[in-house]
């Protein structure tokens, strides 16, 4: 079974909602995003902080995946993770990712470059126990990215850790905890009328300064 390339070929939307001009945005990256982001949030849309992480394996192949912002400010964007995870192994090897977000319902998207690192230890175990506990033992015994037998098996030890710890808190991992990736370029993606796209980026210049640039859609 496949899907009919003319089928494919047809498929299109104009965009025709808004505009992004250098004169509107803000000379600050993250109040930019921040205002695209609370605009996300006033539209409603479904998980508005789900984004694509792309990491890069051994081999030099590319690797991607969603994962959800958990705090964006002038520091970076923070997302949560099983340190020995694929991605989590892949950014120990090496720490330059990209992020994207996309909101079609306003048409738009915004990519990220830049450096990740890990969070402090406490700062991952307050977030840990902000979580549902649910969340927590999900955390502790899935083997993330590693080849199980079967589901029954996860099942089995997420029940045996609900039991053992009821009423009791749940330690975090040391194999568990938060990123930071500190970006180095930034592009908000507005779609317009026949493909003729607005794309600003924002290119760090230095410690506190940002060149701000217009690319051809």
């Amino acid at each position: 079974m496949s899907i009919e390339k003319e089928s494919l070929e047809n498929l299109r939307q104009d965009y025709r909602s808004s505009s992004l001009t250098e004169k509107d945005v803000s000379k600050n990256p993250i109040n930019q995003f921040t205002k695209w982001f609370k605009e996300a949030l006033n539209a409603n849309l479904y998980e508005p902080n789900a984004m694509t992480l792309a990491t890069t394996s051994t081999d030099r192949k590319p690797s991607a995946r969603i994962v959800l912002l958990k705090g964006a400010d002038d520091k970076g964007f923070v997302f949560y993770s099983n340190y020995l995870s694929a991605k989590g192994k892949e950014i120990a090897r090496n720490p330059v990712v990209a992020l994207v977000f996309y909101w079609p319902e306003l048409e738009r998207q915004v990519r990220i470059e830049g450096t990740v690192e890990k969070l402090s230890k406490e700062e991952s175990d307050r977030y840990f126990h902000s979580r549902p506990k649910g969340s927590q033992i999900a955390a502790v015994v899935s083997p993330q990215s590693q080849q199980i037998t079967d589901r029954d098996q996860l099942e089995k030890d997420w029940t045996e850790m609900e039991e053992k710890f009821e009423n009791k808190t749940i330690p975090k991992p040391a194999y568990w905890g938060g990123y930071i990736v500190k970006p180095q370029v930034i592009e908000f993606w507005q779609g317009r009328e026949s493909r003729m796209h607005d794309r600003i980026v924002y290119k760090k210049a230095d410690k506190n300064t940002w060149k701000i640039v217009r690319l051809a859609p």
